[in-house]
């Protein structure tokens, strides 16, 4: 299957993420923003969800009217701890959604992700998975993060998120080209460090005011 990138260009959306991106944007202000991007992401991604006509009687008549096809809910899994920001404004698009988690975090000198928490609903094979996470800078935590959330092999696997490198592209895609990319925009490149250029810094540090 072709790896796919779908690059989310929405004028409010690229309005949102420039004010995001502003290295004097506060703290609360990231966050709200962060909201508010999330749920317009989450409007994009889940564009191609099947509907089902089920009969309805409205205060003047009855109808047959559209409702979500699948049985079961959607799974949002975010990569912890900045996928919660991305999580918490789609959650408010799509409150019935259930919720994983996968814990992360990059080796400083090799930039390997090492896994620290797992849960994701059960019966997830008969659900369609969102996968969540502000940035695919090197692409190795996505990498890590689908290739464990595959194990658990769900119904559809998409990943979304706020920025991405080219490089982080390719290599996400060397591994798992069966999978989606949904972004909101693909920056220049990766500094010495595994940064993304020009990007917007550290999401969880500014989502969280922790640096």
């Amino acid at each position: 299957m072709a790896a796919d990138v779908f690059i989310i260009d929405h004028p409010l959306v690229q309005h949102k993420l420039t004010l995001m991106r502003r290295a004097e944007t506060s703290t609360a202000k990231f966050r709200s923003l962060l909201t508010e991007i999330s749920m317009l992401l989450a409007y994009e991604v889940t564009r191609d969800l099947p509907l089902k006509k089920v009969p309805i009687q409205t205060p003047m008549a009855e109808m047959d009217a559209p409702l979500l096809a699948p049985d079961k809910k959607l799974v949002l899994v975010s990569i912890m701890r900045a996928g919660q920001g991305i999580l918490d404004g789609m959650l408010q698009l799509i409150p019935s959604a259930r919720v994983g988690h996968i814990g992360l975090y990059r080796e400083p000198t090799t930039l390997v992700p090492i896994e620290y928490y797992f849960k994701v609903p059960h019966d997830i094979e008969e659900r369609d998975m969102i996968v969540v996470d502000p940035m695919i800078a090197t692409g190795n935590s996505a990498i890590a993060a689908v290739d464990r959330l595959k194990q658990t092999n769900p119904k559809s696997l998409k990943f979304v998120c706020l920025l991405a490198a080219p490089e982080g592209i390719a290599n996400f895609h060397r591994h798992h080209p069966d999978v989606p990319i949904y972004t909101a925009a693909v920056d220049q490149a990766l500094d010495a460090h595994g940064y993304i250029l020009p990007g917007l810094g550290d999401a969880g540090d500014r989502l969280f005011g922790t640096k």
